[in-house]
């Protein structure tokens, strides 16, 4: 994203922080950036497009806060329950944006599906680096003595689903941040170690 659009994008996390999904009108965020409507149109085509890419700048913040700080522990499981910890807490901090995010993510819209992939993508990446750690790769970066990577991928590719879905149930009121990460535990303990 150019500059302009990263700015439309922060002015709607702003609104976003502010009153959630519904505070996220277009005319509203045109001129909070100071930009004209038609600009913003050319950028984002819907509050929707526009709430997903304010998700992807999220992710690219928490990208950058693991390349500094990754998750910490002696297995697999450790590590990976502890990323799933951080993205959550991390991601809950703003509740009316991460619950205004989620709505859009979850909105069905055909024209942002290669988006929202986007996104889950980039979760299982960090999932799989987390799974990883420095001794466990060989001069090419691959996990050494991996034979079974179809194994791990779909692994890694039901616990950001499993993720996912508890971050929707806590939106709705259905769970706690506590509860998304107690299952997170869970379903990280069961198929990590199905993995191995």
């Amino acid at each position: 994203m150019n500059a302009r659009a990263r700015r439309i994008v922060a002015t709607a996390i702003e609104l976003a922080e502010k009153g959630g999904f519904e505070a996220v009108r277009l005319r509203d965020v045109a001129a909070d950036a100071d930009v004209a409507l038609g600009t913003l149109y050319r950028y984002f085509r819907s509050k929707e497009d526009l709430l997903i890419a304010a998700l992807a700048m999220e992710v690219e913040q928490l990208e950058s806060r693991l390349q500094g700080r990754p998750p910490v522990g002696e297995t697999p499981r450790d590590r990976v329950s502890a990323f799933f910890k951080g993205a959550t807490k991390g991601f809950c901090r703003r509740p009316r944006l991460a619950r205004a995010v989620l709505r859009a993510a979850a909105s069905g819209d055909r024209e942002l599906a290669e988006k929202v992939a986007a996104f889950h993508s980039r979760i299982e990446t960090m999932i799989t680096d987390a799974v990883r750690d420095d001794s466990s790769r060989d001069g090419d970066g691959a996990a050494a003595g991996n034979s079974d990577g179809n194994k791990q991928d779909t692994v890694t590719l039901l616990l950001e689903n499993i993720w996912f879905a508890a971050l929707v149930g806590w939106a709705g009121g259905l769970l706690t941040q506590n509860q998304v990460i107690e299952q997170m535990d869970t379903a990280v303990g069961l198929l990590v170690h199905a993995a191995d």
